[in-house]
């Protein structure tokens, strides 16, 4: 699709927004930076009449001279636009509730009240020089023809672009390509947004759907933080729109990873290893047919090509692997076998499955010294593993922190201790470069009062065999 889309990040807005999440007015300078960087072309920076540090982290952002348009977010008041404006930002995003349910029990105001209002915000906005958008909040649930009829009014007063907002996502793509194939009809004059809310899952969907049918901004944050269950994420939506739709969002894809972690570490909000594009496990192949099949051919059970993340898919050796997988891993750790050498390998490796939970580099290597009748630790990849004391501030929950930190990647295990720490973190990295980075980020989770680092030399069995080093 010919088609050229903007990518909105409204981590630093909607993001705020999720229960426990706040930045620091530096964490929001770095997140906005790095947004920049990636290639986001517009950055929601916040509403600056929610508090001194918010306006003060907007104006700053504001003057970063960053190459995206950088917008405040305010009600359809006077007085909020002043702060936007103060702020010294590119666009001033005027929201005002549009559903009948807001009309009625948020604002108490009738139809033409909620119009002259929005008017009176635009215009004032207008006439200070910056652009202005229009969110008519709830959307998707206003009445078709007053949506019309109040998004004609802001355009008239100078809005140049609508944001079509999904406030509780209740959107399927089927009707949300119908109303913003809609709207794309009756408004002219200004561009349409996309803002899709995630409660029933379907905000990037929907977000696709927009696009579809006329929509050039999509709404998006790092991790799909925000309200409730947050809205689309912008890694998912990016990808998706270069996979599925051939359009090509402008974002440097490399970089995906490191944000996401970046966002991670400073709202305290941990992804599953099963998140999509930035998730541990997004490459992960682990059943012997699939591992079989992507060894022969990637394309077999990857929707595209990892690389483009500058990631590369992963072989997970347990019981469900099968020669081909076993075969990868003893490759990649530089251990030469026949085929007998091969299946008396896999045989063990299953049997040991069953007896543990995860099986590790160095489990793999003990088996192959066994069945070959030789030592192979001379070809082990270089690393480093190193366990990490941690004490957490009186008034957290323990559990939570381990939940956290144990998606940090290169975790192995963490385990909830008595005494004067209260987790032990056991870490495998490549290098110390890698473990000091891994220290940072579980020295960066909320909650964590300081560490102590031990650095492992040996690590024996229940044999007294030296099993890494």
């Amino acid at each position: 699709m010919n088609k050229k889309v903007i990518l909105l990040d409204s981590t630093l807005r909607e993001g705020e927004q999720t229960p426990g999440v706040s930045f620091t007015i530096e964490e929001k300078l770095e997140i906005a930076k790095m947004l920049d960087e990636v290639g986001v072309g517009m950055i929601e920076a916040g509403s600056p009449m929610v508090s001194e540090g918010v306006k003060e982290a907007v104006k700053r952002i504001a003057n970063e001279s960053l190459k995206a348009e950088v917008i405040a977010h305010v009600r359809a008041v006077k007085e909020d636009v002043d702060l936007a404006l103060n702020c010294g930002v590119d666009r001033v995003a005027i929201f005002m509730g549009t559903s009948p349910i807001h009309r009625k029990t948020k604002f108490k105001l009738n139809e033409e009240e909620i119009i002259k209002r929005v008017i009176e915000a635009v215009e004032y906005a207008k006439e200070h020089g910056v652009k202005v958008r229009f969110t008519p909040e709830d959307a998707t649930r206003t009445e078709r023809e007053y949506l019309v009829r109040i998004c004609s009014a802001a355009i008239e007063a100078g809005a140049d672009r609508i944001s079509v907002a999904d406030t509780v996502g209740i959107m399927t793509p089927d009707s949300m390509y119908e109303l913003v194939s809609f709207l794309s009809e009756k408004l002219k004059g200004a561009g349409l947004d996309v803002h899709c809310h995630n409660d029933l899952g379907l905000a990037v969907a929907n977000s696709l759907a927009g696009v579809k049918a006329g929509a050039n901004v999509v709404h998006v944050t790092v991790n799909g933080l925000g309200e409730r269950a947050g809205i689309a994420p912008l890694s998912d939506v990016a990808v998706a729109l270069k996979v599925l739709m051939g359009i090509d969002p402008g974002i440097k894809f490399h970089m995906l990873t490191e944000l996401s972690s970046m966002v991670e570490r400073y709202s305290g909000v941990y992804l599953s290893p099963h998140t999509p594009i930035v998730g541990s496990n997004a490459f992960s192949h682990k059943a012997g047919v699939h591992v079989a099949a992507v060894l022969a051919d990637p394309s077999t059970y990857e929707a595209f090509d990892p690389s483009i993340l500058g990631r590369s898919r992963k072989i997970v050796v347990d019981r469900y692997a099968g020669k081909h997988a076993v075969k990868a891993k003893l490759d990649e750790l530089g251990v030469e076998v026949n085929e007998e050498q091969l299946e008396k390998i896999t045989r063990r490796i299953k049997e040991l499955s069953d007896k543990k939970k995860r099986i590790e580099n160095a489990d793999i290597l003990a088996i192959a010294e066994e069945v070959l009748g030789r030592n192979v630790r001379g070809v082990t990849p270089e690393g480093v593993m190193g366990i990490v004391l941690v004490k957490v501030e009186s008034h957290v929950y323990t559990t939570n922190i381990i939940r956290r930190i144990i998606n940090i990647p290169g975790v192995e295990n963490a385990f909830e201790v008595s005494g004067e720490y209260d987790i032990v973190v056991y870490v495998q990295t490549r290098n110390m470069s890698e473990l000091n980075e891994r220290i940072e980020a579980i020295r960066s989770v909320r909650g964590v009062e300081r560490t102590t680092t031990k650095i492992v030399l040996k690590r024996f069995d229940s044999q007294n065999k030296i099993i890494s080093k």
